[in-house]
């Protein structure tokens, strides 16, 4: 998934992903909330995907997540798209310039984009002449950010431990 590989077998080792997390996201965890924090699984997938695969793989997939969600949900068309792509983006530069190999990237990653995000998507809304209520996206904002860091550095550890060493080189084989 790194630089250099193939773009096609990059893509169908995300697309997978990518796909399962939205539909979970959508069909079991969407309005679900962990110690007053919203659950966003595909945001987690999002940032892990940019982080490993890079910026551009790491936008494309944020878009292709969100296009998936807006289409299930019925929502606006876009408006999950442009904050994941976005939030990938990030995370993918953040990854290949100081974060690749580092054992806090993904857990740091998923905190600062999840303080970034939340208020990105409550500005979009706003602009598109949406409802959405401020109060209620800025009261999860903290604990999201802080359940999204404990998750990530919990799944990280626990796949530093238990994976293959050649899974290691090769992410998502």
């Amino acid at each position: 998934l790194g630089p250099g590989n193939d773009p096609v077998s990059t893509a169908l080792r995300i697309a997978p992903l990518i796909f399962v997390a939205a539909v979970f996201q959508v069909g079991a965890i969407s309005g679900s909330r962990v110690l007053g924090a919203e659950a966003d699984l595909l945001l987690v997938t999002v940032i892990v995907v940019a982080l490993v695969a890079g910026s551009i793989p790491g936008a494309v997939a944020g878009f292709a997540g969100g296009l998936l969600v807006d289409v299930m949900t019925l929502d606006t068309l876009g408006t999950t798209s442009i904050v994941l792509t976005v939030a990938g983006y990030w995370a993918g530069r953040y990854g290949e310039t100081t974060g690749r190999g580092r054992p806090y990237a993904a857990p740091l990653a998923a905190f600062a984009i999840t303080l970034l995000a939340t208020p990105a998507g409550v500005a979009l809304h706003f602009l598109l002449g949406q409802p959405v209520s401020a109060r209620a996206a800025f009261a999860t904002l903290i604990p999201s950010a802080i359940v999204f860091f404990a998750v990530t550095a919990a799944l990280g550890w626990i796949g530093n431990r238990f994976w293959p060493e050649e899974w290691l080189c090769n992410p998502l084989l």
